[in-house]
């Protein structure tokens, strides 16, 4: 393939990115040489590089010295590190389970169809689950993830789960989450979310609410979570 419209760097950005997410090159799996990616997109090794460094900055792809490139692999561990904005009052990282208290797949509500830009009667997967930081309910959220990119996706209720929900969709949908979009939200407890999270209703919670993208920027979740504050606190840095 050749590419011929400028800018090269952010053409062949786009074409290797189109691969990944179809599949071309499986999570864990190493890339063709640059020569050889080179003169497959006909462009130069320098051109190549700087389309590289676009997909590195995106997480979609890890080079090594004396290894070479290839498609990053969701971990929890890594989802964890860039995803989850929870930590101790101190300051400290703290690792959730998770346990589903409800599954249900069922049509799109209005919100949904906004979010993830959903045609009206769209069907979601929906999982209402609470995250677990030293055995305690800290955080309840509601996922709705569209049924027509996550087929058959299901989750066991009141069982308990380590592995991030993220590294589920890579490796089970071929699904890479590589951005969120989060708004947050000052409300108070409903009677059912204080008891899941062992606080009165009307207790003072913080609403984050997320749309999350896939390589293409597709937006394919959204989250609603509910935090209690008293214990953990929401944190993110910003460069």
């Amino acid at each position: 393939m050749t590419l011929q419209r400028q800018p090269l760097y952010a053409r062949a950005e786009a074409e290797l990115r189109a691969r990944i997410a179809r599949g071309d090159w499986k999570p864990g799996e190493s890339l063709p040489t640059e020569p050889a990616l080179a003169a497959d997109l006909g462009i130069s090794q320098g051109t190549l590089r700087r389309a590289l460094d676009g997909l590195e900055r995106q997480r979609l792809i890890e080079r090594r010295q004396g290894i070479g490139t290839h498609v990053a692999e969701a971990t929890s561990e890594r989802e964890l590190f860039h995803f989850f904005r929870a930590e101790t009052l101190e300051g400290g990282r703290v690792t959730p389970t998770s346990l589903a208290h409800s599954f249900e797949t069922g049509r799109a509500d209005a919100q949904e169809v906004r979010a993830l830009k959903l045609a009206r009667g769209a069907k979601v997967h929906r999982l209402l689950r609470e995250r677990r930081i030293h055995g305690c309910p800290m955080i309840l959220e509601l996922i709705a993830l569209p049924e027509t990119l996550f087929p058959g996706f299901t989750m066991p209720v009141a069982a308990e789960v380590t592995d991030e929900l993220y590294v589920h969709y890579q490796r089970r949908f071929g699904i890479t989450i590589v951005r969120v979009e989060e708004k947050l939200q000052a409300v108070t407890a409903t009677a059912m979310i204080g008891k899941t999270l062992q606080r009165e209703e009307g207790w003072p919670l913080l609403l984050i609410h997320r749309v999350a993208f896939d390589v293409m920027d597709r937006p394919v979740e959204r989250r609603q979570s509910w935090l209690e504050t008293t214990r953990i606190r929401y944190a993110v840095e910003l460069r």
